[in-house]
């Protein structure tokens, strides 16, 4: 598995689990410093765990978008740099400040993913752009935001097939997905996130 330094498994709770380095979140279990990072709870943490090269690296500039509570980001910000964090509801925007209070590389932003141009001034150039969005037009949020990725940079996102047509099968949601990122994206890969997220497709691509 290519995990990012920084991003570690370990023995934690008597189950060995990928584990980050920082202040616990959302009630997970630690052993020291290290405290461990769900699956479950995170589309990205699943993405991992699936063994998919996701590109990450330490000390990376990142874009989250759909941060909401800060779950899975405040583990993103353990291990990148200036980590940005977009989210448009303002209940888990509360929780999200809670979160970046103990890490001073994340940057919480009161915004709408589907609207970059509200924070471009606020945004420097990411090495990656985390995408975890449950909203109609997955595909155009990732085009929208693909202003902000550097040349050599990654879009890590999270499509899920019920927040475009609950009425479809989720495998022609993603493929129209997919072919809608494609304008503007070189697809590297795709991992479903079964049993971890139902209906959900992990995407791993690069700016065009």
């Amino acid at each position: 598995m290519t995990l990012p330094e920084g991003v570690k498994r370990r023995e934690i709770a008597g189950e060995r689990q990928l584990a980050t380095c920082g202040e616990p979140v959302y009630g997970e279990p630690t052993d020291g410093d290290w405290r461990a990072w769900d699956p479950s709870r995170s589309k990205l943490g699943a993405v991992l765990s699936a063994g998919v090269d996701t590109g990450l690296s330490s000390g990376d500039r990142v874009l989250y978008l759909g941060a909401a509570s800060g779950t899975t980001v405040g583990h993103v910000a353990d291990f990148a740099g200036p980590t940005y964090a977009v989210e448009f509801a303002p209940r888990p925007v509360r929780d999200l400040l809670d979160v970046a209070a103990d890490r001073p590389n994340l940057f919480p932003l009161l915004k709408d993913a589907r609207a970059p141009e509200t924070y471009a001034h606020v945004v420097e150039p990411v090495e990656a752009v985390i995408q975890d969005v449950a909203t109609r037009g997955q595909a155009e949020v990732a085009l929208a935001n693909r202003q902000f990725l550097e040349p050599e940079g990654r879009l890590i996102a999270a499509i899920k097939a019920r927040s475009e047509d609950v009425t479809r099968e989720p495998a022609a949601v993603f493929e129209d997905a997919l072919e809608r990122l494609r304008e503007g994206y070189e697809v590297l890969a795709t991992e479903r996130l079964e049993p971890y997220h139902e209906d959900h497709l992990g995407v791993i691509a690069r700016p065009r």
